[in-house]
């Protein structure tokens, strides 16, 4: 049995092996289907523009503070008992306006007798000057009266003064804050009555590093936003910079004014500023999605007919969205803007207008 299963083995492979032989001719000539390592690399699909010339405005930002052009703590000289309050918080006053009055019956009243005794001095010493005419009075006695007469007028003048004092007045035109004090409170020289903020020009108060103060001049542009308004800018211009440097920060302290007519900026704000420092005409210009960065070096693919070609460049200074192209690219020249993580060095490439995907 086992030998009959032996032959019955064999005479199975031979029959394979004479039919391999039969169809040997047709494998040979049939055609092999290409597989993907023989075929033509597909075109990457990337998004291009082109590098353009222009200006290229350098800016510095950084941010500040808002100050009034002019503030003030507004305080009392002398003793006194509020007698009225002419202000309302929040209101504009005009300079010279009172803003509170002190009791100033008693002071009233020593004025007007104090007027009185100057009077009577200035009769007599007149009379005296009539008399002398006669030689019925001595001139030493003209002297006595003519001195009474104007220490009466130098006492005159300075309960005038401690009058005028009990009137607060605005020192220039502004808006008042809150009041700290009630009518009928007794206050003392030194007490805060209110505070008074000029603030129809806001002054933003920034310091600039010395390494950037050549760039700098009284009358350079600034815009300013502020967290409260984001969607504003605020335009101004320098107009005093500190003739010293602070020798531990290494910058120096700037004012821009920025007008501010309709109040929106309050004094003590938090702003952020840009500042314009140089202009370039004829810039080479680039989106900075095209910046490929690879430690300290920098590179673009250039796309030329359809092929791409890694470049190195130089950058200069930023601004937001763009930034100016040393050396390395001239205007013109269309580099990949989207799909750069897909391709190397010679990729063929395919422009689409959109945003390629992946």
């Amino acid at each position: 049995m086992r030998t009959i299963s032996q032959l019955a083995i064999i005479a199975v492979i031979a029959g394979l092996g004479a039919g391999a032989w039969h169809y040997k001719d047709h494998w040979l000539t049939r055609p092999v289907a290409k597989t993907g390592a023989g075929s033509p690399p597909q075109a990457v699909p990337v998004q291009v523009r082109e590098a353009w010339t222009g200006t290229f405005i350098e800016r510095y930002e950084a941010v500040g503070t808002a100050l009034a052009n002019e503030s003030v703590t507004i305080t009392s000289k002398v003793a006194g008992i509020v007698e009225k309050i002419h202000i309302a918080e929040g209101q504009r006053v005009n300079a010279g306006q009172v803003l509170v009055q002190l009791e100033d019956r008693e002071t009233l009243a020593e004025l007007e007798a104090q007027k009185a005794l100057t009077q009577a001095a200035f009769l007599a010493y007149d009379r005296a000057i009539k008399l002398k005419e006669n030689q019925n009075v001595a001139q030493a006695r003209v002297d006595d009266l003519l001195s009474n007469w104007k220490a009466g007028e130098a006492k005159s003048k300075m309960i005038q003064s401690r009058l005028a004092d009990l009137k607060i007045v605005a020192p220039f035109a502004g808006k008042v804050g809150l009041r700290r004090v009630s009518v009928g409170a007794l206050i003392q020289p030194g007490t805060v009555i209110t505070t008074l903020d000029d603030v129809d020009t806001i002054r933003l108060k920034f310091s600039l590093p010395e390494t950037l103060l050549a760039n700098l001049r009284v009358g350079q542009e600034v815009e300013a936003t502020a967290t409260a308004y984001p969607k504003r800018v605020f335009k101004g211009k320098v107009t005093s910079i500190d003739s010293r440097v602070d020798q531990i920060t290494r910058a120096a302290e700037v004012r821009a004014d920025l007008p501010n007519g309709d109040g929106a900026l309050k004094p003590g704000m938090f702003m952020a500023y840009k500042l314009e420092l140089q202009r370039r005409e004829n810039a080479v210009l680039l989106p900075e999605e095209a910046i490929l960065s690879e430690g300290t070096r920098h590179y673009v693919f250039v796309v030329d007919d359809n092929r791409t070609a890694k470049r190195e460049i130089k950058l200069g200074d930023r601004n937001a969205g763009e930034v100016e192209v040393v050396s390395g690219l001239k205007g013109g020249e269309a580099v990949v803007v989207g799909g750069i993580q897909k391709i190397r060095d010679g990729s063929r490439v395919r422009v689409v207008a959109g945003k390629p995907q992946g």
